[in-house]
């Protein structure tokens, strides 16, 4: 075992350069502090948009909150989730790229066929409407 002040020699080297860069990926209070207030400042902007009806249009609105949360996502996930290209040689970083595409395909999927199935389905005419049956 050797002094905390005394040079790393031998087997000691590799396990001390490996702990450092462990506890580096684990994240600060500076690096959480600073996640915290981008969050925080990508929560309140779309909260501010919406509620005081700073655009006129709804679907700039919209679009701005969208990509808002986008941003906020991204922010999460570097700051709290510390996903990088370095972490596991890229691999989490691929395993997330992979797991938004698929995600990104399931609900455009989903959208897409009940867009479709509403658009498709057979309309009733007026006067079925007005007849209901037991009256």
């Amino acid at each position: 075992m050797s002094h905390p002040s005394a040079p790393m020699h031998g087997h000691d080297a590799p396990h001390e350069g490996a702990h450092a860069a462990d506890h580096a990926a684990h994240g600060s209070m500076r690096g959480y502090l600073t996640g915290f207030v981008l969050a925080a400042v990508l929560t309140v902007i779309p909260f501010w948009l919406v509620m005081g009806h700073v655009i006129s249009s709804p679907v700039v609105t919209a679009v701005l909150v969208l990509g808002l949360a986008a941003v906020q996502i991204v922010v999460h996930v570097v700051y709290f989730l510390h996903l990088d290209t370095r972490s596991e040689n890229g691999w989490n970083m691929l395993a997330f790229i992979f797991t938004v595409v698929l995600v990104v395909i399931v609900l455009g999927a989903s959208v897409w066929v009940m867009y479709h199935e509403n658009a498709n389905m057979m309309q009733m005419p007026p006067q079925a409407m007005q007849h209901t049956p037991g009256a």
